[in-house]
């Protein structure tokens, strides 16, 4: 196809111009079949068309409202019955965020409020942060369960003395990975992928840098919790339905890699 010179053609480099998408993710998107040139020049090179714009200006849509590039590769070629079906989830998946993200800044307000007193977490404003939950309501289970372990005595020792300010950083932090795993999960990775088991390994080192010293044997039994046990994967699935048992499979494979 020689048509370098047409005005309804265009090179990579002026495709990436227009869109602000960069030449190597329109190579990536080519090589994944998401987005093909409609044909190359003599030389060789890529040559897109307006019908090829469209769809990519389609593509970057769906990236904004949070698909994967598996999800968004199904979306451009289904009937309009199911991408309707897709939009409407993924618009009550954009308000629970939204939601989730309110009572955060909410309560940042309120720990700005007083930061200068430096309070510790008060139980109503634990609740506020964490969406609900609050382990105080777990206090003796938790006592009962691990109250002689270690962990236990250490995480309880590092607790005692954090703010509010602390406990609204652990659950930024906690956020940020949450929707690490959240984006690894809807591009269609494995939790065994190499993105999934990097996201784990921060999530590792999250919980002892911030609660106990967590090896391989225990932090398995803890991902198994996230998912078996209700009250878990109810408080993580707030962020993304799913994730509770994503996770637990993509640390869990973490663990057993450190084992090998």
């Amino acid at each position: 196809m020689n048509t370098a010179t047409s005005p309804t053609t265009y090179t990579v480099s002026q495709v990436a111009q227009i869109t602000g998408v960069s030449v190597r993710t329109l190579h990536h998107y080519d090589a994944l079949g998401l987005l093909s040139p409609a044909g190359r020049s003599d030389a060789g090179y890529r040559l897109y068309v307006a019908g090829d714009l469209t769809r990519l200006w389609q593509i970057l849509l769906w990236r904004r409202l949070g698909f994967g590039l598996a999800e968004i590769s199904a979306l451009l070629d289904a009937d309009p019955q199911a991408t309707e079906a897709a939009l409407s989830a993924q618009r009550a998946r954009l308000l629970a965020e939204r939601a989730a993200l309110g009572r955060t800044l909410r309560a940042l307000d309120t720990f700005l409020e007083h930061q200068d007193r430096r309070e510790t977490m008060q139980s109503e404003n634990f609740r506020e942060v964490f969406g609900g939950y609050d382990p105080a309501d777990h206090e003796a289970e938790v006592q009962t369960r691990w109250g002689d372990s270690d962990a236990y005595r250490q995480s309880a020792e590092r607790t005692r003395r954090y703010t509010g300010a602390d406990w609204q950083t652990i659950r930024g932090e906690m956020d940020a990975i949450n929707t690490r795993y959240l984006g690894a999960m809807r591009a269609g990775l494995s939790a065994g992928s190499a993105e999934a088991q990097a996201i784990a390994a921060d999530h590792h080192a999250h919980l002892e840098r911030w609660f106990y010293d967590a090896p391989p044997t225990m932090l398995r039994g803890l991902a198994q919790l996230w998912s078996s046990d209700e009250r878990f994967q109810q408080n993580i699935d707030q962020a993304g339905a799913g994730l509770a048992a994503y996770q637990t499979a993509a640390v869990t494979a973490w663990a057993d890699a450190q084992q090998a």
